[in-house]
């Protein structure tokens, strides 16, 4: 009785072992051991050409294949992707169909800040660098995920440039989960915002509660051309109305430690870079959740999501928003959404730089021409400062007509500098100087001339723009130096009218100044050294007025 229990185990144990062995080949695609019939096969999910895969949807589960049904049609051959042109006058758009993304987007009117005979582009992926705007939904019923920005999708036919109306319609639709998603693009004749639209139908025998991810995907990498000389951000940004602007950058991200609101009522999302941004900007009034997150080694994300609610079978529920893809002019993002004028960046002086910008761009309305209007421009500020600068200049030149008696101080008390001290205060007093009277207007002056050295840097309507001749691009370096020199000249000029100072040391100083600061403006926009060439050439016309007729009237 014995004998035939351990019989009877060992046989059990010997057909377990067949049926797992005859069960693992079937799972790996071999033929069943007990059939001739070939397995059934596994339908698969499509392939993830997007850069971010599946880690870049917020939540979503992974995808499984569902085993087909025995005596049903097979399925229909999978749906190819493919690559859709949409062009307009100011954009040039390529729509992958493999989730519906802008793959690549062109600014037909801004040329590339390298190759000049290429266009600034966005949105693109192209070796390390990637930069997209996804969209998709959230959630899952028995028959699989929804659509998302991994899912492909089908284009409707039609045109692809801007009809009569001055508008285009790019219409894609996917089926996947039981529900079907319609994305529709509206792109417009001189406009960078993109209309995109949302519909979702519910295909199934029970509801359905979707949610919406709006979502802009960047790597971490530093832009081309970011030096230490000028400097820009490129990075997430936000605005809520509660909070209102807001920078962050993937190094914060990356240490999970990006502090942002993560829930509003309104406002937007956006990757801002030097001169350019684009923002997803849901409708006005309707919750969203807010979140940045790492999707894979140097990727980065910002985005939200909103509650599509809960679908009813056969309903079809509808969102708008906006996708804007375009350069930081001001006055055209002021009107577009509240707060996304501040992706113009103006660092800690934006207080006096709006102002300012305001006053040049008045100018140039008027003179059509960036650098005759910065010329202008600074003409204006040192005369709107001249009282203050007279100050200064008088004082200096006082200083120069006791500059032999302060001298012979020096000399007589040298082994003493107490002494030396109290010697030349009671020459200030006795002479009514005062020492920090040619230091006091520039300090006071220089918040001004901080802001706008921001305004020069931070305005896209100057990039690309000439002046004269050589100046070809007033954002891009002077390629034959002649500004850099102008200003080295207009430097040592400045440095003889000045008193110069009783230490031999510090006298050489100052004559040194000028080469360095020549050599550090080459790698400067020509822009701004075109500033400080007209401030230097005005100053010295002030300064040799003042010194030469107003000064010695002030000392008789």
């Amino acid at each position: 009785m014995e004998i035939n229990k351990r019989t009877i185990l060992w046989i059990v144990f010997a057909v377990s072992l067949v049926v797992l062995w005859n069960n693992w080949m079937v799972s790996n695609g071999k033929q069943s051991m007990f059939s001739p019939t070939p397995p059934a096969k596994v339908a698969q999910a499509p392939a993830n050409t997007n850069a971010g895969g599946t880690a870049g949807v917020p939540g979503a589960p992974a995808q499984a294949g569902a085993p087909a049904v025995p005596g049903q049609p097979a399925a229909p051959a999978p749906v190819r992707a493919e690559r859709i042109t949409i062009t307009t006058d100011v954009v040039k758009a390529e729509v992958d169909t493999q989730g519906g993304v802008i793959r690549r987007l062109e600014l037909l009117q801004y040329p590339d800040h390298f190759d000049k005979t290429k266009n600034q582009v966005l949105f693109d992926v192209a070796g390390n660098n990637t930069y997209l705007g996804q969209t998709g939904l959230i959630g899952a019923t028995p028959a699989g995920v929804l659509p998302n920005h991994n899912t492909v999708f089908t284009a409707r036919p039609g045109v692809r440039t801007v009809d009569a109306n001055g508008q285009v319609q790019l219409v894609l639709e996917a089926e996947q989960g039981g529900v079907k998603l319609t994305k529709t693009f509206t792109f417009k004749r001189g406009d960078y915002v993109i209309d995109v639209r949302h519909d979702v139908t519910n295909l199934t025998a029970a509801p359905v509660q979707p949610a919406l991810y709006l979502q802009l995907q960047h790597d971490g990498n530093k832009p081309p051309g970011d030096s230490w000389f000028t400097p820009s951000f490129t990075g997430p940004t936000l605005w809520t109305p509660e909070e209102k602007y807001q920078k962050l950058t993937f190094e914060k991200i990356e240490k999970n430690s990006a502090e942002h609101p993560n829930k509003s009522n309104g406002g937007w999302v956006a990757i801002s870079q030097h001169f350019f941004v684009s923002a997803f900007i849901p409708a006005d009034n309707t919750a969203r959740e807010i979140y940045t997150k790492k999707l894979a080694t140097n990727m980065y994300a910002i985005g939200t999501t909103q509650s599509l609610g809960t679908v009813a079978p056969g309903a079809t529920v509808s969102n708008t928003a906006r996708l804007y893809s375009g350069p930081q002019e001001e006055k055209k993002l002021e009107t577009i959404t509240p707060g996304l004028e501040l992706v113009k960046d103006y660092g800690m002086f934006a207080i006096i730089a709006k102002p300012l910008f305001w006053i040049m761009d008045h100018i140039h309305q008027l003179l059509g021409n960036w650098g005759w209007t910065i010329i202008a421009f600074t003409i204006l500020i040192k005369l709107a400062f001249f009282p203050l600068s007279a100050a200064g200049y008088r004082s200096m030149a006082k200083m120069r007509v006791v500059t032999p008696k302060m001298q012979a101080i020096r000399e007589r008390y040298k082994a003493d500098p107490v002494k030396m001290q109290q010697a030349t205060m009671e020459l200030y007093k006795s002479e009514k100087i005062n020492p920090l009277g040619g230091c006091l207007p520039i300090l006071i002056q220089m918040p001004v001339f901080l802001a706008l050295y921001y305004v020069l840097q931070a305005s896209v309507e100057m990039r690309g723009a000439p002046w004269v001749g050589w100046i070809t691009d007033l954002t891009q370096p002077d390629p034959f130096f002649i500004l850099p020199v102008l200003y080295a000249i207009s430097m040592f000029i400045t440095a003889k009218l000045n008193p110069q100072p009783a230490d031999p040391m510090q006298a050489k100083m100052m004559l040194f100044m000028p080469l360095a600061f020549s050599v550090m403006f080459v790698f400067f926009p020509s822009g701004l050294v075109l500033y400080w060439v007209v401030n230097n050439l005005v100053s010295i016309a002030q300064q040799w007025v003042i010194t030469k007729k107003l000064a010695p009237a002030t000392m008789k």
